[in-house]
């Protein structure tokens, strides 16, 4: 049974699978080469062609305010195109960046990675905060062993701790995704 596009359209906004499956198989293949004379990869345009019809399926109520379908998804699969090549530049060029910046980092397991950014995280401290830090976690001394050698309160050790410990924290999660990167990298 052959349906009109409009009658197609009608019953994927009412939530009919076994429409939105013929709408797919009809456009498919032509939004499938018009994706990859924009983006060049088979990869992505797969991808970009499923997120479109997946948010046609999500919007499909909409569908009946469209009045050219075939315009609406060409020009929606351009859009995403375009977005999904920008975010493809961007990634591109922070992993081009890292490997630039880290380029030094010594051969060897995720292990060492961690370490190289854990040290680079100390270093940015604050003097008296990488200090405490070095004293306590380091040289494995005790509060009052490092407020004497510091000639600073015990609560004054606690405290720069605390924040030394919540920076790095933070150090570590930003810089995550570098060493999931390195490690991607030398694998």
């Amino acid at each position: 049974m052959a349906f009109e596009e409009k009658e197609l359209i009608l019953l994927v906004s009412k939530g009919n699978e076994h429409a939105f499956s013929l709408l797919f198989r009809q456009y498919h293949l032509h939004l499938a080469s018009f994706v990859y004379k924009l983006t060049d990869s088979y990869e992505l345009t797969e991808e970009i062609v499923q997120d479109v019809f997946l948010k046609i399926w999500i919007n499909r109520k909409q569908l009946t305010k469209v009045k050219n379908f075939k315009a609406y998804l060409f020009t929606v699969s351009k859009n995403h195109s375009i977005n999904c090549l920008k975010q493809v530049v961007k990634e591109r060029a922070h992993r081009q960046h890292w490997e630039e910046e880290y380029r030094h980092l010594p051969d060897g397991n995720e292990l060492t990675g961690y370490h190289f950014l854990l040290d680079q995280a100390i270093e940015a401290l604050p003097p008296q905060q990488q200090k405490v830090y070095v004293l306590s976690k380091q040289q494995q001394l005790k509060y009052t062993e490092i407020a004497d050698q510091m000639g600073i309160s015990k609560e004054t050790v606690k405290s720069y701790l605390k924040l030394a410990t919540s920076t790095i924290i933070g150090y570590l999660k930003k810089h995550i995704y570098l060493l999931l990167l390195l490690i991607k990298i030398k694998f």
